[in-house]
C-alpha cells in the first residue's frame, strides 16, 4: 500500500478531549451564528423568487445598482458582484401568486435603463415559485433524516453494534453541521447544489469512519485481551496513511473545482473543501473517541 508518512502510534484516544473541544468550538460558532441570523441563509430554490444576472463593458458600482433597482419599486432584493464585469441580482417574491414575469422584467427594465451605456447583457434568468420551494424543503429534510436513519442501520448490523452506527452518524452530522455553520458565518446561501455536496459530504464522511471501524473490528477478535484504548490507536494508526491519501486527492481535486470550476459551481466545491477537511478530521479524532467514552462512561456505572 503507498504511504506518505511512516508508521505512527499517536496516542488518538488521548487527546480525545481535544478534539472534543476543537469540535465543540467549531460547531458553537456556527450556532451562534444562525440564531444571529435567525437560520441559514435560504437560496432561491427554497423561499421562491428571481435571480437576474448580468454582465457589463464596466461594471456599476454595488451601490449605483441598490439605487436603480430601489428607484424601479424593488423592496427586498440581494446583489452580489462577480467575475467578468458582472452583478447577480436575487429577490424574493414578495407575495404569494406573484408573477415571475414582475419581478424578472422589472429587474431586467431597471438595469438596462439605468446602465445603458455600460452595454448590459442578460446572462440568465431563473425563477422558483413559493410551492416549488417548500417542496424542495421537505425533500431535503426528508433525504437527510433517511441517510441518517439507513446509516445508523447499516453500520449497526454490519458490526452487530448499534452504539457504532450511532458513533457513525455523530461524526456524520458534525461534518454536515460544521459545513452548514460555516456557510452561516460566511453569509454563503445554501441551495439545492449545496445540499447535493452535504449529501455527498456526509457519504464520504461515513466511508472513511466505516474503513476504521473494520480495522477496530480485526483488531478486537486478534487482540482480545488488549486494552479499547490500544485497539483503537492502533486501527487509526494503521489507517492514517491510507485516509490521508484518499481524502487528499479528494481536497485537491474539490480544490481546484474551487479555483477554476466558475461561479456556478463555487458554493458546491467552498462546502466540498470544507467538508473534505472537517471529514478527515472527524474520521480520525471523533468517531471512534465516541465509542471508547461511551465505553469508558458505562463501564464505571
Amino acid at each position: 500500500m503507498i504511504q506518505i508518512i511512516k508508521k505512527t502510534n499517536i496516542d488518538f484516544v488521548g487527546k480525545r478531549y481535544i478534539f472534543f473541544a476543537l469540535s465543540a468550538a467549531l460547531l458553537l460558532s456556527g450556532l451562534v451564528s444562525l440564531i444571529v441570523k435567525k437560520g441559514p441563509r435560504w437560496g432561491l430554490d427554497f423561499t421562491g423568487g428571481n435571480l437576474v444576472e448580468v454582465k457589463f463593458e464596466t461594471a456599476p458600482s454595488v451601490d449605483d445598482v441598490r439605487k436603480a433597482l430601489t428607484a424601479a419599486g424593488l423592496v427586498s432584493f440581494e446583489i452580489q458582484s462577480v467575475s467578468g464585469h458582472g452583478v447577480i441580482v436575487r429577490a424574493q417574491l414578495s407575495r404569494e401568486g406573484e408573477a415571475k414575469e414582475d419581478m424578472g422584467l422589472k429587474i431586467q427594465t431597471a438595469l438596462e435603463q439605468s446602465f445603458a451605456d455600460k452595454k448590459p447583457v442578460i446572462m440568465r434568468k431563473e425563477f422558483v415559485g413559493p410551492t416549488v420551494g417548500r417542496h424542495l424543503f421537505k425533500q431535503t429534510g426528508l433525504a437527510f433524516l433517511l441517510t441518517f436513519v439507513g446509516i445508523i442501520v447499516y453500520v449497526g448490523f454490519r458490526f452487530h453494534a448499534p452504539l457504532w452506527g450511532a458513533a457513525g452518524v455523530v461524526a456524520l452530522v458534525h461534518d454536515v453541521f460544521a459545513t452548514i455553520g460555516i456557510f452561516s458565518i460566511m453569509d454563503k446561501e445554501i441551495t439545492v447544489t449545496v445540499v447535493a455536496a452535504l449529501l455527498t459530504i456526509a457519504g464520504y464522511s461515513i466511508n472513511d469512519t466505516i474503513v476504521i471501524f473494520d480495522f477496530m473490528r480485526e483488531k478486537m477478535r486478534l487482540l482480545r485481551t488488549e486494552p479499547l484504548e490500544k485497539v483503537i490507536n492502533l486501527s487509526i494508526n494503521d489507517t492514517l496513511s491510507r485516509t490521508l491519501i484518499t481524502n487528499l486527492t479528494v481536497f485537491l481535486v474539490v480544490l481546484t473545482l474551487f479555483f477554476f470550476g466558475g461561479e456556478m459551481i463555487h458554493d458546491f466545491a467552498f462546502a466540498m473543501v470544507f467538508g473534505a477537511i472537517v471529514g478527515t478530521y472527524s474520521t480520525i479524532g471523533i468517531a471512534a473517541a465516541i465509542i471508547f467514552e461511551y465505553t469508558r462512561i458505562k463501564s464505571k456505572r
